[in-house]
């Protein structure tokens, strides 16, 4: 079943339940992936991966939002926000431990000969394609600096 349909679905649900955190979450992915469709400029479907990669940003603005609603003390503006973070999370591939990517990035290492940091756009790349949106770019990048220094 592809995204927009589980979308869709989990939609009609919220709207049951009056939900109004997951159907402000959900119709912010249905808008999201109507806006990379409308980009690209073609009715064809978007990718799996693409779809990962939008909501791993819906993820991240709204960690950056909780961060500053609890910075300025307004937890009434940042509860709303991890609530839909619960819900974007439901449709992404489970998340690797911090021990796990550190395992597949040391392999890659191993692999490919990398040292330094001057190899760390190689081992970032080669990373972000083999872990695929089951980890967050950001901690991704802490790994591989840790390691090839």
């Amino acid at each position: 079943m592809s995204l927009a349909t589980q979308i869709m679905d989990s939609m009609k649900e919220a709207m049951r339940a009056k939900d109004t955190v997951a159907l402000e979450a959900l119709r912010a992915i249905k808008s999201e992936i109507l806006l990379a469709q409308t980009a690209s400029g073609s009715k064809e479907e978007i990718t799996e991966a693409d779809e990962i990669k939008i909501l791993q940003k819906l993820v991240k603005m709204r960690k950056d939002s909780y961060e500053i609603f609890t910075a300025q003390n307004r937890a009434d503006l940042a509860e709303p926000e991890l609530a839909q973070i619960a819900v974007i999370e439901k449709f992404l591939p489970a998340q690797l431990s911090e021990a796990e990517v550190e395992a597949i990035v040391a392999k890659i290492i191993a692999e490919t000969g990398a040292s330094g940091i001057a190899a760390m756009g190689k081992v970032m790349g080669l990373a972000a394609t083999q872990i695929g949106g089951q980890a967050e770019g950001k901690t991704i990048s802490t790994i591989v600096k840790k390691l090839l220094v």
